[in-house]
């Protein structure tokens, strides 16, 4: 953690979030990756009841009116629990949340929102369909209009709470007339767990097991308009705003989940000892705990810049591009250093004596959920050709060579 970027009233959380941190069983963590416990409600509860939830939403609805910066601190610190822990921290009340405060009523805040703050209710979202996951508008899951309320049908799949969640942010197709614009085609709404709302597949995931990870099917839902998020075909915006908090998110946890890795690889070359010297004496191994090191940093340097500019408001688009460039970096790194933390630790890492295999499977899912990282350089990409063009020149760079003026060895065509 750089305690240096943090003021006096950060740090003060953060010590409060460690302290939730070294409350969590040690059973908890080992039955959830053996399937033994599905779903940890009292996680979440417990979280809850410290005020941990949801801390940068205002005080109305449970927050503490904090910022990006404290909220990427305490998902870097429950991600050092693991993976999962961090993904279930965020899931509702930073992803679902995010939709309800930035789109919903007062009265939705009341009934989902602060619930989800609380730790009383569960909240997930629901985006991919066996037939697609970041083609956001080739959903099929429909909901049709029937007056004061919509029918909803469809199924969503590799959901985080499907087992254990209370209600669901669900992306439906309103609107199927060939000459509507796909923006205005889908609508969100809130769904709450009953009659229709079935758990039918639970995923026998590679890690990051225990957050009740299924495929949900809907069966003619009944949905009151009154649970509409935003406007009916204004999924998109809905959609949009939640980008930032996933991807950011999800970076901050995925550097926590790295960390404990990188500890337990530091302290296990300092002991163990080859040719009569510590291991750590060994190029061969301390640079590759070098570079760990020095990714991690970097890693970091780029959540909390990129936390520090959604804060300030002044561009949402370079934060949407440093939002996708951070999620990819950060879980690349991350990927990349507990990798390295089995390699130097050796055979004894690759067995369950050492939790580096739990982390080194949980850990595979970081640079594919909430947008595979190949979607993140579309968007790096898009925004970045988008930004560049729009950006007024400081200097003729170009002009900066010896034969600038040769026009005709300047060939674009």
């Amino acid at each position: 953690m750089f305690d240096f970027l943090l003021t006096d009233s950060q740090q003060s959380l953060r010590d409060e979030v460690r302290d939730f941190v070294a409350w969590v069983p040690r059973d908890l963590i080992l039955d959830m990756d053996q399937e033994k416990v599905l779903f940890p409600v009292e996680f979440l509860q417990e979280a809850g009841r410290r005020g941990l939830l949801g801390s940068r939403y205002p005080k109305r609805w449970g927050g503490r009116d904090t910022d990006w910066v404290t909220t990427c601190m305490a998902a870097e610190e429950v991600g050092t629990l693991g993976l999962i822990f961090g993904c279930l921290f965020g899931v509702g009340s930073e992803v679902v949340g995010e939709g309800l405060f930035r789109h919903g009523t007062d009265a939705q805040r009341d009934k989902y929102l602060a619930p989800m703050i609380a730790g009383t209710k569960v909240g997930a979202e629901c985006l991919t369909e066996p037939r697609g996951g970041s083609d956001l508008f080739g959903a099929t899951t429909t909901a049709e209009d029937r007056g004061d309320h919509y029918v909803l049908n469809g199924q969503k799949r590799f959901i985080v709470g499907a087992e254990g969640a209370d209600h669901f942010l669900v992306y439906a197709r309103t609107d199927n007339r060939p000459d509507t614009h796909a923006h205005k085609r889908l609508t969100t709404l809130m769904v709450e767990r009953g009659p229709g709302v079935d758990v039918q597949y639970l995923y026998g995931l590679l890690g990051c097991r225990g957050g009740g990870t299924g495929r949900l099917v809907f069966r003619d839902v009944k949905v009151p308009k009154e649970n509409v998020l935003g406007e009916p075909g204004g999924a998109y915006a809905v959609y949009e705003s939640i980008m930032i908090p996933e991807r950011l998110a999800t970076a901050a946890m995925t550097l926590g989940a790295a960390r404990p890795a990188l500890d337990i690889a530091t302290a296990y070359t300092t002991r163990r000892k080859a040719f009569g010297r510590p291991i750590s004496q060994f190029q061969g191994v301390s640079f590759q705990i070098a570079e760990a090191v020095m990714l991690l940093d970097a890693a970091r340097a780029l959540v909390y810049t990129t936390a520090r500019a959604v804060d300030s408001g002044q561009d949402p688009a370079r934060a949407r591009r440093m939002a996708s460039e951070t999620k990819k970096f950060a879980t690349e790194t991350a990927q990349k250093v507990v990798h390295t933390a089995m390699q130097v630790v050796g055979g004894i890492g690759y067995t369950n004596v050492f939790p580096l295999e739990r982390m080194y499977r949980d850990m595979r899912l970081a640079s594919i959920w909430t947008g595979t990282n190949e979607i993140m350089s579309t968007i790096i990409g898009h925004e970045w050709y988008r930004e560049s063009g729009a950006a007024p020149a400081l200097r003729d760079y170009e002009a900066d060579a010896v034969n600038a003026d040769a026009a005709d060895e300047k060939v674009y065509e």
